[in-house]
């Protein structure tokens, strides 16, 4: 199984949550490629994902199973040749982009899941991953609030939430997807850039069950549990975010009924505990 991660240093317990909750949830071996940056932006300076975290990572793959890999790509240079000059300054940070370099590496697999670092796998992700990519560019879910504000083909709902991607590079090298992508945020500034462009210029894109990317869960049937910003209506009108990275948040968000994932947070507290000696 491909997993594509993008992000810098701050990413790293994000990732590792990740990619262990993947472990619970599938025997299958790991393939993980890892997509980072040194950017300075205004003086704003983002580090790398640094070795340690990837050394930390390898390990938790090749426990789970020795025939899988993780592979580290740095594309500073991609990003400072061609950067999304409009969109450097946004609620998000210039690392969401990063997806939109992938098809210019070619040693990445044809078929790669895209998993933004706060989802976490609470069911098996196979029916999800190994669905038909023929004529497709990329597979995602409706956004949870966006897909009744925005859309940009024929369908009312079509607009999707990017933080969980089945991509077919091979196929999106072919129509140009990310290569206009990256034109678009260069030149168009956006709320959210990546996400809005990959929702305009894509043509070739499938829609997926709630599931593969439940952005308002844990439901029953979750696949993909994404921690996106929830709205709160009560007691009064509010935003309510909450990370795989806060343990006590997620784990009261999860709910009693998660043995598995709890499982994860008790590894991922042993991890943390080694890395201070």
């Amino acid at each position: 199984m491909n997993i594509l991660y993008c992000g810098d240093a701050r990413m790293q317990d994000g990732v590792l949550l990740s990619v262990l909750s993947l472990t619970r949830q599938t025997r299958q071996p790991l393939h993980v490629y890892l997509l980072t940056a040194a950017l300075t932006v205004d003086h704003i300076t983002y580090a790398a994902l640094p070795q340690a975290a990837v050394a930390e990572l390898r390990a938790v793959v090749l426990a789970h199973n020795s025939q899988g890999s993780v592979t580290v790509f740095d594309v500073t240079d991609l990003v400072n040749q061609a950067p999304p000059t409009a969109n450097w300054h946004t609620r998000f940070t210039p690392y969401c982009m990063l997806r939109l370099y992938a098809d210019l590496l070619s040693a990445l697999p044809e078929r790669v899941l895209y998993l933004d670092a706060d989802v976490l796998a609470v069911s098996d992700p196979r029916p999800f991953y190994e669905q038909s990519l023929a004529g497709t560019e990329l597979v995602g879910v409706l956004d949870h609030y966006g897909q009744w504000y925005f859309h940009h083909g024929p369908h009312l709902r079509d607009y999707l939430n990017s933080g969980v991607l089945l991509l077919n590079l091979p196929e999106i090298r072919r129509t140009g997807l990310f290569a206009r992508c990256r034109k678009r945020v260069a030149e168009k500034r956006m709320f959210m850039p990546d996400q809005s462009a990959l929702n305009k210029l894509a043509r070739e894109k499938k829609l997926a069950p709630r599931r593969f990317n439940d952005q308002h869960g844990p439901h029953a049937d979750t696949v993909f549990l994404h921690f996106s910003t929830r709205l709160r209506f009560w007691p009064w009108f509010h935003a309510v975010t909450i990370k795989p990275w806060q343990p006590a948040a997620a784990q009261t968000l999860l709910g009693p009924a998660a043995p598995q994932t709890h499982a994860v947070y008790e590894a991922y507290q042993t991890l943390r505990a080694a890395r201070k000696g």
